[in-house]
């Protein structure tokens, strides 16, 4: 059994200064705080003499500023990135242009499946479009770097492109969004798929890393473990949304209400995203019918 999950929403992001969290490996956080990425964006810097950045974050003068600050007198080799959400990948181009680092990571941005006509405008809004990797790493890719050998782990769910990385003999993986301490990811259709997301959990929990350093917040200790509880709490969610709909909630507004009582309503449209993406799972599945292709505002009904 799962033991109960605890958020770690005690961080300081020192904004502005290179924090030590491993030996050689150092967080940079973004000033992008917000509801979805927390106290900003962390940006790694791996290595001594010869540095890799990992999610360089938004393109915002001042973090890229902070960024070659922090590297001082080391040269930027190589820039990993694990997915192309705007607070992520951005500033990938802007920083190998004064740097002529290498760009690796994720793929070109995609979603996890076609795109209704109502959905296109949010994902302009937090999808980065104009990211092109010079090198695309595929599942168990290794790029190999002055500052370590980084092996690349497909880890979709977030997004339909997110990667992890593992920098092999050190115990720690980079798990981007996919897992975090401070919150769940968001899973939001049609960017993410709730059974991608599942099926990554069981991909990055098998890894030989222990230790994840998520793109928001705080290390997580014992991944392997904290995992656990994502799953276990992501199934106890999807229990509660079959309970409501059975119990008559039709829709993910009826459905958001009834499963999330004690959250304040100025978040229920993010629960409701949250909800349409475990729905679509359970469409996959079977468990649940709809009037239709599942959409924010259709109807649902116990199959």
């Amino acid at each position: 059994m799962a033991a109960p999950l605890v958020f770690d929403r005690a961080f300081d992001p020192a904004y502005g200064t290179a924090v030590e969290v491993a030996p050689g490996i150092r967080r940079l956080t973004a000033r992008n705080a917000g509801g979805y990425t927390f106290h900003g964006t962390n940006t790694f810097l791996v290595g001594t003499d010869r540095l890799t950045v990992i999610d360089p974050g938004p393109d915002d003068d001042r973090h890229i500023a902070d960024i070659l600050s922090a590297a001082g007198g080391a040269r930027i080799t190589h820039i990993l990135v694990t997915h192309t959400h705007r607070d992520h990948s951005p500033a990938a181009l802007p920083l190998q242009r004064r740097t002529g680092a290498a760009l690796l990571g994720a793929a070109a941005h995609a979603t996890a499946r076609q795109p209704h006509a109502s959905e296109v405008g949010s994902l302009d809004a937090s999808s980065d479009f104009d990211y092109r990797p010079d090198l695309v790493l595929d599942d168990g890719a290794v790029a190999e770097t002055p500052a370590g050998r980084f092996r690349a782990l497909s880890t979709p769910g977030h997004t339909a492109n997110h990667l992890a990385f593992a920098l092999e003999g050190s115990g720690h993986l980079f798990s981007g969004d996919h897992v975090m301490g401070w919150s769940t990811s968001i899973v939001a259709p049609p960017d993410g798929a709730m059974a991608a997301y599942m099926a990554s959990l069981d991909r990055i929990q098998a890894s030989a890393e222990t230790r994840y350093l998520p793109g928001h917040g705080n290390p997580v200790d014992d991944g392997p473990a904290f995992v656990e509880g994502l799953r276990a709490h992501r199934l106890a969610r999807e229990a509660a949304v079959l309970s409501a709909v059975a119990a008559g909630a039709g829709t993910i507004r009826a459905i958001v209400e009834a499963v999330y009582r004690d959250t304040d309503p100025k978040l229920f449209a993010a629960a409701g995203l949250s909800v349409f993406a475990q729905l679509e799972w359970l469409v996959e599945k079977g468990a649940v019918a709809t009037d239709g292709p599942p959409r924010l505002d259709g109807r649902y009904a116990v199959a």
